[in-house]
């Protein structure tokens, strides 16, 4: 099955090169020419891959990147200008998987397109799927189930579920979950991880009327591997 790429892209000469370009090689395609709706697309559509220009209207790329991040580890590469090494910086730092200068020869394009892909492909066999009882983590799809039913969750949430399952049976406090998740320079509110540790037991404990992730008093949060 062809991997399908969201072209995200305000210059409509180039958003139309790159597209049948990238049918030309193959791929699936669909484009959007402004943030706002790129970002519903990566959102609710099915894609392995965006091509996201920093400088677009409505939203711009970097702010588009940051939502995104919120929600979804979808492969991104950022589509730069050849002089913008604040921007390139900063998409990185925001999750970026690589970023390509315009203007830019379609080989290079499709190159690292190509290696953003392999990447992927490579961490889907690695990541094997994590089992706590009847609740099941994939972290190479990004998907979540309790008893096979399908469990919606955002980034961060998926983050914290992540983090805690790879480390079934031990206790982990709330400081070292901030850091595996937040990321050590994190700057906000200190309850954080007990409000999504919240969000989760809403989505999981109370629709299955399960006990998935036990308070450990004064230390912090744990999943046992058994479920239970």
């Amino acid at each position: 099955m062809p991997a399908r790429i969201l072209i995200v892209e305000d210059e409509a000469k180039i958003a139309r090169f790159v597209e049948l370009e990238l049918e030309h090689e193959g791929y699936d395609t669909a484009k959007a020419a402004d943030g706002r709706t790129g970002l519903d697309m990566a959102l609710t559509g099915r894609f392995d891959l965006m091509l996201l220009d920093v400088m677009l209207p409505g939203l711009n790329g970097l702010e588009v990147l940051r939502r995104l991040r919120n929600e979804s580890a979808m492969p991104v590469i950022m589509l730069t200008a050849r002089d913008a090494v604040m921007d390139k910086v900063s998409g990185l730092d925001m999750g970026a998987n690589d970023y390509i200068t315009k203007p830019f020869s379609i080989e290079e394009l499709l190159a690292r397109i190509r290696a953003v892909l392999r990447t992927g492909a490579a961490a889907e066999k690695k990541d094997p799927v994590l089992r706590c009882g009847a609740l099941t983590l994939d972290p190479a799809r990004h998907t979540a189930a309790y008893g096979g039913e399908p469990i919606t969750l955002t980034y961060k949430e998926f983050a914290l579920l992540q983090s805690l399952m790879e480390n079934a049976d031990i206790v982990q406090t709330r400081e070292a979950l901030l850091k595996q998740v937040w990321g050590y320079d994190y700057v906000g509110e200190t309850n954080v991880v007990d409000v999504y540790v919240r969000y989760l037991r809403q989505k999981i404990d109370s629709p299955f009327h399960a006990k998935v992730i036990h308070t450990v008093r004064g230390l912090g949060y744990v999943i046992k591997r058994g479920g239970k």
